[in-house]
């Protein structure tokens, strides 16, 4: 049998990334950040596009370095086609292009949220570890999304619950920019919250039907609270941010817990998995954790290394669609917004 080898790109936004998979092992992994952004308190995408372009090449030659093998050994170029920042994408997108003219291999297209999910399905070598079966649901979480998604099989995938205005990530990064805490805010709030009282504070939790989340209500209940508080006391944020972080995560996290059981309920399927951004959280993946322990749910918690923005996971897909000859045209556009 022949190997698969399939390079995956990704560019969505702000990170240049690019890995090698061999039939469904991870060889490399590489991932260049880009930290101008940082004293904006948000992606700028012009800068983004920018960076991308001069990251691009050594990220891939790193990856495919890294990985042992000859670029002559590639199968085909996995990319990010959306959705994400245009500028940022099509800086990504027309590298693979023009590898895979030059190398005369296949293009496949991603959608970068199936690869969060599909991130699910990367091995390593001596690292090996359980795949959830199909079907099973996904709880999506990041800055941009908080999807709940019913996973049948790799190419088919179903929305069954998403946000109506902010997602969870969004959220947790907008009060971390109201308490001046710093960009990007998930990483600050979830070190905060180690050392914080999660029952010290209260806010409002949406009411919405159905399996869709609303944060939206609790981001302006946090802005008032602080409001509030800060008027009568100006330092009350310095003094409580700890107990501030941790009331803050326990209740972006009871809201999105709270719908998936719903979910789990409705659909009778206890196959779970978390992916995206915000499945780096500690408190989420402590409530992962304990419904599985609690044989609740058979949960799929990915390593910290496939939560962010990476390329091995669009090298998982591309693998998957490799397998099955689904290929993409090389006058196919990039898009910047597309559902699952």
């Amino acid at each position: 049998m022949q190997d698969i080898t399939i390079l995956g790109i990704e560019s969505s936004c702000d990170d240049t990334s690019a890995a090698v998979i061999r039939n469904g092992y991870l060889l490399s992994n590489v991932t260049a950040s880009q930290q101008v952004h940082e004293e904006y308190g948000g992606v700028v995408p012009e800068l983004a596009s920018r960076a991308h372009q001069q990251n691009i090449l050594p990220t891939v030659d790193a990856a495919i370095k890294r990985a042992g093998v000859k670029i002559s050994d590639i199968s085909a170029v996995a990319c990010t086609l959306g959705p994400g920042l245009m500028g940022s994408l099509l800086v990504g997108v027309s590298f693979a292009k023009g590898l895979c003219v030059s190398l005369g291999c296949p293009l496949i297209s991603v959608n970068h949220l199936q690869g969060h999910i599909l991130a699910h399905f990367i091995q390593e070598e001596g690292k090996e570890r359980s795949v959830p079966e199909f079907p099973f649901l996904c709880l999506l979480v990041s800055g941009g999304n908080s999807q709940i998604v019913r996973v049948n099989s790799y190419k088919d995938m179903e929305i069954i619950g998403k946000t109506i205005d902010d997602a969870a990530g969004e959220t947790i990064d907008k009060c971390s920019k109201f308490m001046g805490l710093g960009y990007p805010g998930g990483p600050i709030i979830d070190r905060l919250a180690r050392q914080g009282n999660a029952k010290a504070f209260s806010f409002n939790k949406p009411h919405i039907q159905g399996f869709d989340y609303s944060f939206s209500g609790l981001k302006t209940s946090f802005l008032y609270y602080l409001r509030d508080r800060m008027s009568e006391n100006p330092d009350f944020i310095e003094q409580n941010k700890a107990d501030l972080a941790a009331s803050l995560e326990r209740t972006v996290v009871e809201v999105l817990i709270d719908k998936l059981s719903k979910a789990v309920k409705a659909t009778g399927i206890r196959r779970v998995a978390v992916a995206g951004g915000v499945s780096a959280n500690t408190a989420l993946r402590q409530a992962f954790v304990a419904r599985h322990q609690s044989r609740t749910w058979q949960t799929f918690i990915p390593p910290f290394g496939y939560t962010t923005d990476n390329a091995a996971m669009i090298a998982m897909a591309g693998y998957f669609k490799y397998q099955d000859g689904d290929f993409c045209p090389l006058d196919k556009p990039a898009f910047s917004r597309i559902a699952i």
